[in-house]
């Protein structure tokens, strides 16, 4: 949860790194909040409108925690339009997030840890 609440303190802060635990703790938390969220709608009948509420505030801290996580492996945000390229974005996306940072500083920042 520690990871959670760091990542929307830095509401839409794109410089910097961000570790693999970081992007993946905050991956883990948004994704469970979501699937409380969409069980209490389907419970009460409602629409997906608290899910879609939730993904809107934390659209730019999950951009945000992406872009730093990009920066930490050495590439730029701007790789994240590849994820716009049907199934090989995604799958090139998943492989960046899951590579380990690069050693010591890199023209983004100081190493995270």
């Amino acid at each position: 949860m520690h990871w959670y609440l760091d990542v929307i303190k830095k509401y839409a802060v794109f410089q910097g790194r961000a570790r693999r635990k970081e992007y993946w703790m905050f991956f883990l938390f948004n994704l469970i909040v979501t699937i409380i969220l969409s069980i209490v709608e389907s419970l009460i009948g409602m629409e997906q409108i608290l899910v879609g509420i939730y993904s809107l505030i934390l659209l730019l801290p999950s951009l945000g925690v992406a872009v730093r996580r990009l920066h930490d492996i050495g590439k730029t945000g701007w790789w994240l339009l590849i994820g716009l390229i049907p199934i090989i974005g995604g799958i090139v996306l998943l492989v960046f997030s899951c590579l380990d940072s690069e050693p010591g500083a890199n023209k983004y920042g100081p190493s995270p840890k």
